[in-house]
């Protein structure tokens, strides 16, 4: 399995996020530290393989700051983001917003007043493409880390396509790259989209 787990960390996923004692708690945060550590480690590993290592280094390091991690001990699901436990208690997230405000390889972090546009205050400016190669490989890793065996290499572009028609606040461009990538990852596999990605994506337009 991606993630093993316990008969104890098996039964704390059905506890409900602000219940339980201090055992039930300590293994919670275990969990979340094992999984975000974990999908790191894949990010890291996809991003030497395309040339971006230094980006991938960096990658989600505010995930251990307390404005993240605390939240993501307290709504740990093991299986999908603690975000959407934070969110469905509040209807926002404060994690959520802290992570996007620090992470250029999200598409929410580029939004911004739009200019000239008369239907739109707000529009997303159009993203370098390191940002949106290290997306992918946060879009890859993410889908391993929570799918564990039953992944393969559809489901980064069927969990995009289920959102695109409300991404309006996208740049197109980025909403088209995006689409492309993970669309080569579906149809040749990730060896293939790596290898795209490193020798012909990241050495034309901008970067």
């Amino acid at each position: 399995r991606t993630i093993p787990l316990g008969v104890r960390e098996v039964a704390l996923q059905f506890v409900p996020a602000q219940g339980g004692g201090t055992e039930i708690k300590m293994l919670k945060a275990i969990g979340h530290l094992r999984t975000i550590t974990r999908h790191r480690h894949l990010v890291i590993k996809h991003a030497f393989k395309v040339g971006i290592g230094f980006r991938g280094l960096f990658h989600d390091l505010s995930k251990y700051s307390p404005a993240e991690f605390i939240v993501g001990a307290k709504y740990y699901f093991g299986t999908k983001s603690p975000n959407e436990g934070e969110r469905a208690e509040y209807g926002y997230s404060k994690a959520w917003l802290h992570h996007k405000g620090r992470n250029k390889h999200h598409y929410e972090h580029w939004v911004a007043y739009a200019i000239n546009d008369p239907e739109h205050v707000i529009m997303g400016a159009r993203m370098p493409r390191r940002y949106v190669a290290e997306m992918v490989m946060d879009r890859i890793s993410a889908s391993r880390t929570y799918l564990g065996d039953a992944y393969d290499n559809h489901q980064p572009l069927e969990y995009f396509l289920k959102s695109k028609p409300k991404l309006w606040f996208v740049h197109p461009q980025t909403k088209k790259e995006l689409d492309g990538l993970l669309r080569i990852l579906s149809d040749k596999g990730e060896d293939k989209a790596l290898w795209y990605i490193k020798n012909v994506y990241l050495k034309k337009g901008k970067k």
